[in-house]
């Protein structure tokens, strides 16, 4: 099956969708690569990055779901290269 590399930026402006947010996480750990996170305290948010290789349309369910979290923003950047 082809996939593609992506990173997906999440930005978290309410603290208590962080469960959701690591349920979501979870049940996609099969897909990511790796994930960093920075709290941002002078801002009161928390910035997530979080690489993924797979389907495309598993990164879109993926970021589909985070985003629409109230409180959280997704945005996903896609590599040109497609892999097997």
């Amino acid at each position: 099956m082809e996939t593609r590399v992506a990173i997906i930026a999440i930005i978290v402006e309410k603290t208590d969708a962080a469960d959701k947010i690591n349920e979501y996480l979870h049940s996609f750990g099969s897909y990511i690569i790796g994930r960093m996170g920075i709290p941002y305290k002078e801002k009161g948010i928390n910035i997530i990055c979080i690489a993924v290789d797979a389907p495309q349309n598993v990164i879109n369910t993926l970021a589909g779901k985070i985003g629409n979290i109230p409180g959280v923003n997704a945005k996903t950047v896609y590599s040109c290269i497609n892999t097997d």
